[in-house]
């Protein structure tokens, strides 16, 4: 059953992409709902994962103490 859930969540994904693509082409009205659709449930995940990581305390691609790369210091 899982799988058929991932599987369905793929195939709406990939059916989200392709209509904003047409929607950048000039595709027709419904298309071009489709996609402010797709894009705007891509903006809340995005602020939902953001917001879920600002809880952690460590953000990937940090270290504790370890400032040598930063490209600010020199």
């Amino acid at each position: 059953m899982m799988i058929v859930l991932l599987y369905l969540a793929a195939l709406v994904a990939a059916a989200g992409l392709g209509a904003v693509i047409w929607a950048a082409r000039g595709g027709p009205r419904w298309v071009r709902g489709a996609a402010k659709v797709t894009l705007a449930t891509a903006d809340l995940v995005t602020a939902a994962s953001k917001r879920g990581r600002r809880g952690g305390g460590y953000r990937s691609g940090e270290s504790s103490g370890d400032v040598s790369g930063d490209g600010g210091s020199g």
